[in-house]
């Protein structure tokens, strides 16, 4: 237990290095090195491609759902960059930018969403989970890789992500009891879009911000402006390092918005005003950070056409990979689910194998 609760405390207001005119803002947190805003910057513009075009797939009927990022993509962006290699990433459904970001092919990462596979990619490659629907129960599971790193006497660090509705999940809690306790050294990134599905904040907590409600389990937090790059690079990065360090997991919580509805199977318009939308649309990430660098001399026409372009390049990667239909091999249902399969997995196989010979499927 600490001896001095304060140092728990999260700031009054929001971390925010580059407000939303693109000016800078005076903080005790460093601003990163221009050469990574201006990366950033790339990896946000496609990023945001990427929402889109996943969007329209959806309309194409070639995903099921996609739950997108649109409006969040610095969050995504950042919680993936302050990372190694050798560090893990814990998704939900709606961090497909930040599993992209971390080295996972976009056509892999949406196999899930397209009703493909549980998952598309191979976890253990570029150190990404598969994604979780279920609200937070991928945050215990978190917790146990790094506590498993830290065992080893691994430098590893893993970034656990979930929405303002998963910390109503029983999952939050006890992963952060488990993760304070043992000293894991894992980063919870809280990103608060105000709305869980339908579920406003205020319906779902009291508390004065989510970053609070690690002071009870002895978890330091931190609040930052989510839709502001350089902050969130900059306060990602030293609760990483903090972690890294042996000091324990860390709590932060991001201050952002679902520009779009919860998935395209909801309808926004039921329970939020176009109005309180509009009001975010001015506080946009990329336009933030686009101005910021145009304003400092930083951003070329040509280094943003670029960007631009690349960003086209990965929507039709997307389109290809997701145009292609698969012929399903039944043997994958019983290949992937035991590393040695069961005695019962083998009866089970052999008995599809017999049905689909007698049909003169297989």
């Amino acid at each position: 237990m600490t001896s001095d609760p304060r140092r728990l405390l999260p700031s009054a207001d929001p971390v925010t290095l580059i407000d939303a005119q693109g000016r800078p803002v005076e903080s005790s947190y460093p601003v990163p090195d221009d050469a990574d805003l201006i990366r950033s910057l790339g990896a946000l513009i496609t990023a945001r491609r990427l929402n889109d075009q996943a969007y329209a797939l959806v309309r194409q009927g070639r995903l099921a759902v996609y739950p997108s990022s649109h409006g969040q993509e610095a969050c995504q962006v950042a919680a993936a960059q302050v990372l190694t290699a050798d560090d893990w990433l814990f998704p939900t459904y709606r961090d497909t930018v930040a599993a992209v970001v971390k080295g996972v092919d976009p056509v892999e990462a949406l196999s899930l969403l397209k009703g493909d596979w549980h998952c598309g990619y191979d976890p253990y490659q570029h150190h990404v989970a598969p994604h979780a629907t279920p609200l937070a129960t991928q945050l215990p599971h978190a917790v146990g890789v790094a506590h498993a790193a830290r065992l080893r006497g691994e430098p590893t660090v893993v970034m656990a992500m979930c929405g303002d509705g998963g910390t109503s999940e029983g999952d939050f809690h006890e992963a952060l009891n488990f993760a304070a306790v043992f000293k894991a050294p894992v980063v919870f990134f809280v990103q608060n879009n105000e709305y869980a599905i339908s579920v406003p904040l205020s319906r779902q907590s009291a508390a004065p911000s989510l970053a609070h409600k690690g002071i009870g389990y002895g978890i330091a937090g931190e609040r930052v402006d989510g839709n502001d790059m350089a902050a969130l690079l900059s306060v990602l990065g030293a609760a990483v390092d903090r972690a890294r360090a042996g000091e324990g997991p860390q709590l932060i919580e991001a201050h952002t918005y679902r520009m779009q509805a919860h998935t395209n199977a909801d309808d926004a318009t039921r329970y939020r005003d176009d109005a309180d939308v509009e009001a975010w649309v001015h506080r946009d990430p990329i336009t933030r950070l686009r101005t910021h660098l145009r304003e400092r001399g930083l951003l070329t026409d040509d280094v943003d056409a670029r960007f631009t372009a690349d960003a086209e390049r990965v929507a039709a990667h997307l389109r290809d990979g997701l145009n292609a239909d698969i012929t399903p091999n039944p043997d994958d249902l019983f290949e992937y689910v035991y590393a040695s399969p069961t005695p019962q997995l083998k009866e089970q196989a052999a008995l599809v194998a017999d049905e689909l010979s007698r049909e003169g499927a297989h």
